[in-house]
């Protein structure tokens, strides 16, 4: 009895690794910049940053939001485009980072206990735009294996994990019903719903790979990355450690890919002559550039089939 005492002790399951290895003490993103490992519409793609701010912005005036908060800001990129395209807005980020080093004053910035934690100050927020960018992705949840007896939690050294909570039961019978691995998505789902609670008019709003019911991947998605390379995910700090979220569980008002949110709230930039190449062909090559980074922002194989998810609140 004993033995088997110690050994439920020692069985440390992917959920629980997963968020000490992102936020723990010396966790990835406390010692990592995400810029250093992986690309995003936010950083690492030429161009794509500042279509997204675009966006971003265009959805901001629509919905009659007067600030940004950009909630998981890495090290403010996303911020800085903003920044300098609408003076106009009030602009605060947060994450588990101090304040990044020469992130213009004029943004206000908050740090986040990690994962789906957020911090009491973000609350009551009023005219706001909150955009949780490839948040949701690394908010760890349980990751479970359906064998024809039971649904059991996986563990990092692939020992018997225990069996999944009734919740986490319940809801991959609603969401996920098929599958030889799940990933529960109840605690992105309350990360979401939460969220939403702290904002008294405006909008969430979630940009995430994921999927939809009747597309849910057999084996699950998670995955690590480092230096820039898809790689086995381990738990000791050196990798970011994600998976896709399951969007239309999360309760959100709507969902629509980044490919129809930019044809919605940007005009694509016009091909350029070819004759400019001869008459400017400074600004030829710009036009080309514009027209890879649009290309590259709305490729539905890409970053243009990443979901919004997008809950709006009126006072």
């Amino acid at each position: 009895m004993a033995d088997m005492i110690a050994h439920a002790s020692a069985v440390r399951t992917i959920e629980q690794a997963w968020g000490e290895a992102l936020y723990g003490p010396d966790g990835f993103y406390r010692r990592s910049a995400p810029a250093d490992h992986f690309a995003t519409s936010v950083q690492g793609v030429p161009g794509v940053d500042s279509l997204l701010a675009q966006a971003i912005s265009a959805y901001a005036d629509r919905l009659a939001c007067t600030s940004i908060l950009d909630l998981g800001a890495g090290r403010g990129e996303l911020l800085r485009q903003l920044a300098g395209l609408r003076p106009d807005l009030v602009l605060t980020g947060c994450d588990v980072v101090a304040r990044p080093g020469g992130l213009p004053e004029r943004i206000a910035w908050l740090e986040s206990p990690g994962g789906a934690a957020l911090p009491d100050p973000l609350r009551d927020l009023e005219q706001t735009l909150v955009v949780a960018h490839e948040w949701l992705d690394v908010v760890p949840c349980p990751v479970l294996t359906r064998t024809p007896k039971a649904l059991r939690q996986l563990t990092i050294d692939d020992s018997d994990g225990p069996l999944a909570e009734a919740a986490d039961r319940a809801w991959a019978e609603r969401w996920w019903p098929d599958g030889e691995v799940v990933e529960v998505g109840r605690p992105r789902d309350a990360a979401y719903g939460e969220l939403v609670s702290r904002v008294s008019s405006g909008a969430v709003l979630a940009i995430d790979y994921g999927h939809l019911a009747g597309d849910r991947p057999w084996g699950g998605t998670l995955a690590g990355y480092r230096a820039g390379v898809v790689c086995p995910p381990q738990f000791d700090g050196s990798t970011d450690i994600t998976a896709h979220v399951a969007m239309d569980s999360l309760g959100a008002t709507r969902l629509a890919t980044q490919g129809e949110m930019f044809a919605e709230l940007l005009s694509p930039p016009a091909a350029p002559a070819y004759g400019l190449a001869r008459t400017d062909p400074a600004g030829y090559l710009a036009a080309l550039a514009a027209r890879s980074a649009w290309s590259a922002a709305t490729d539905p194989w890409g970053l243009g089939g990443f979901w919004w998810a997008t809950t709006v609140v009126t006072s």
